[in-house]
């Protein structure tokens, strides 16, 4: 591959990552403004408003649904700060010195926001299905939380991610060594 292909994609990365935080951000801040809205329509103090959605969820627990939000929000904003130290790394292989003890700390912060994500998710699938429970019809049965091989996928990533956070820590090590010796 030449370098300019690798400046090409770096560049592309960036964007890319650029816009999904951009995106986190305003999914989070949506999010942070609909709580108050749906505590105060709960309480009946915004008649009219949201009328054309689903309103027995809200009725049967309007804190079941301002806790799932604010989870999502944190789910969001440790997404973009995850993001965040992605565009850092990838700017830092763009200058061509991706193995620093910055990055592995970047890394390693990533995989604790990830882990984070994933447990976050976790309860609002759990707050989902009371939700689903509480208001689902006479005579059928309770949903229930489904799991398959592909739950997998955020163990692996987060175990990844360790992984290259110790593998750049010790590159890093590595070549503060070389460099003591030249």
């Amino acid at each position: 591959m030449t370098a300019h292909a690798q400046d090409t994609l770096l560049s592309f990365g960036a964007t890319f990552v650029r816009l999904l935080q951009w995106v986190c951000g305003m999914g989070c801040g949506l999010l942070v403004f609909l709580i108050p809205v749906i505590l105060l329509r709960s309480q009946g103090l915004l008649p009219g408003v949201g009328d054309g959605f689903r309103s027995d969820i809200l009725a049967a627990s309007p804190l079941a649904v301002v806790a799932i939000f604010a989870m999502l929000a944190l789910i969001l904003a440790a997404l973009f700060r995850f993001f965040g130290h992605l565009r850092a790394i990838i700017v830092s292989a763009g200058e061509g010195d991706p193995f620093t003890p910055r990055n592995a700390e970047r890394l390693k912060t990533m995989a604790w926001l990830f882990l984070g994500v994933k447990v976050l998710s976790l309860l609002v699938g759990a707050l989902r299905l009371h939700l689903a429970n509480l208001v689902r019809p006479e005579g059928s049965g309770p949903d229930s939380l489904d799991f398959s091989v592909y739950d997998l996928n955020a163990v692996i990533i987060v175990l990844v991610l360790f992984t290259l956070a110790r593998v750049f820590r010790q590159g890093a090590a590595m070549r503060e060594d070389l460099n003591g010796t030249v």
